[in-house]
């Protein structure tokens, strides 16, 4: 049985890093990746977030995240952050700290 073959770089899927901060008045602790992930469902429905590939990047900070999305998706995805403005019966803001191609420069964004 051959082996399967690795995909040719320019067949590989090209992905952002997209970090993003809530504020708010009380510190969301880790929930705040899930309930922004359920929040984006609602904007893009699950095949858009089937399509834009969305993973969850574990970080330091309480009210800040990144997210690995697909490079076409960027934009829908920031639009969907800007739509959050409740999590936990809390007025909140989401915004976007940066975009970036490597994971290193996107956790220099959530410093």
């Amino acid at each position: 049985m051959a082996a399967i073959k690795a995909l040719m770089p320019s067949q590989r899927e090209k992905k952002r890093y997209l970090a993003f901060e809530a504020i708010a008045e009380k510190e969301f602790a880790n929930s705040i990746m899930k309930l922004v992930v359920r929040e984006i469902t609602k904007f893009l429905g699950e095949l858009g977030m089937a399509k834009a590939g969305i993973m969850i990047i574990p970080t330091q900070k309480n009210n800040q995240g990144i997210l690995r999305i697909d490079h076409k998706h960027v934009n829908e995805v920031k639009a969907a952050l800007t739509l959050i403005k409740e999590i936990d019966n809390q007025q909140v803001i989401v915004r976007s700290l940066g975009v970036s191609g490597i994971l290193n420069k996107a956790q220099v964004y959530t410093r």
